[in-house]
């Protein structure tokens, strides 16, 4: 009979940490993911006044015709140039090429760089850069421009690369101006409303 009350006692402590757990707000993985990093006081770009009321990050919903196949033309022989940020600091990046795809029946062309500073970091070695603004940009998203990150590992054979603006960032300017963020080339803007990925901070 003890044994039957200590197991039962077990799982009633079980069923009320997992109840009083709160689950991680988003509605796909990336979501979750960029929620949970946003929430983390070691990591946040948050101030702490906004840290404090954090619910979670303001997405459009996700649309799946904001998910697109681009073919990759690679900038040969790139220079390495400095990228003005919001800031005096000028990082080092290359064209590594340009992205041409459709979205919402218009042709649009993007820019794609590489951060010649994360080459030397194991952990970022692989990534490419996109910035883009487009017509939400200081309405709905933030003025300057949104971020996606792509892997060169999802670079196929043919040079074809699925962009998903659902999985969107915003620079860490748009919530502390204590950072120092790459501005969005002016090429790089998409002349219609990218209704998709993550939208302006309200603080």
């Amino acid at each position: 009979m003890k044994k039957i009350i200590v197991v039962f006692t077990l799982l009633l402590m079980i069923s009320c940490n997992s109840q009083g757990k709160r689950p991680l707000v988003g509605v796909t993985e990336y979501q979750q993911k960029l929620n949970a990093n946003y929430k983390d006081a070691s990591i946040s770009p948050l101030k702490k006044r906004d840290l404090k009321k954090f619910k979670g990050l303001d997405f459009f919903p996700v649309d799946s015709t904001f998910i697109v196949t681009a073919k990759l033309i690679r900038t040969a022989n790139a220079p390495t140039f400095e990228m003005a940020t919001t800031t005096d600091r000028k990082p080092l990046y290359k064209e590594f090429g340009k992205l041409n795809f459709k979205l919402k029946g218009k042709d649009i062309q993007l820019t794609i760089y590489q951060s010649q500073d994360d080459l030397r970091d194991e952990k970022y070695k692989d990534y490419l850069f996109l910035p883009f603004t487009d017509n939400t940009s200081a309405d709905q998203s933030y003025g300057g421009g949104r971020y996606m990150d792509v892997m060169l590992t999802d670079i196929k054979k043919d040079d074809t690369i699925e962009l998903n603006f659902n999985n969107t960032y915003n620079p860490y300017c748009a919530y502390n101006d204590k950072y120092s963020c790459p501005l969005t080339p002016r090429k790089n803007h998409i002349d219609l409303e990218v209704t998709a990925g993550i939208k302006d901070f309200k603080k």
